[in-house]
């Protein structure tokens, strides 16, 4: 569980680059040509798209690469990234498959049935 968890969180971690690198270049393409009526519109909360379009694949990428060895903290890293894609992109073709993954790669790692070593998590 801990290997699909891994492979998983990687791969909606570069499918959310491609998603973030959209976003983010729309939003500022929109702000320096201005808008277009029915064509090109601004979104509601620039900031929330802007930073979660980087925030959120470099949460899923650095949670795959955590879940082999941390498998509680990669998860939870997993999940709050598909929930960041969710709440600043919504659920549609071109996010379907970045949130799937974080999200089912977060339950996987939670789930690990082998227990994390017994040492201190800080």
């Amino acid at each position: 569980m801990r290997n699909a968890a891994l492979v998983l969180g990687i791969i909606a971690g570069l499918i959310g680059m491609i998603v973030g690198f959209v976003s983010f270049g729309y939003v500022e393409a929109v702000e320096y040509f201005g808008e277009i009526e029915g064509v090109a519109e601004q979104v509601a909360n620039t900031d929330l798209v802007q930073m979660t379009s980087v925030i959120a694949p470099m949460l899923a990428i650095a949670g795959g690469a955590m879940a082999r060895a941390r498998a509680l903290w990669g998860g939870l890293l997993l999940l709050v990234s598909a929930a960041g894609m969710y709440h600043a992109f919504g659920f549609n073709v071109f996010t379907m498959f970045p949130i799937a993954f974080a999200g089912v790669a977060g339950v996987l790692a939670v789930a690990a049935g082998k227990p994390d070593e017994e040492k201190a998590h800080f």
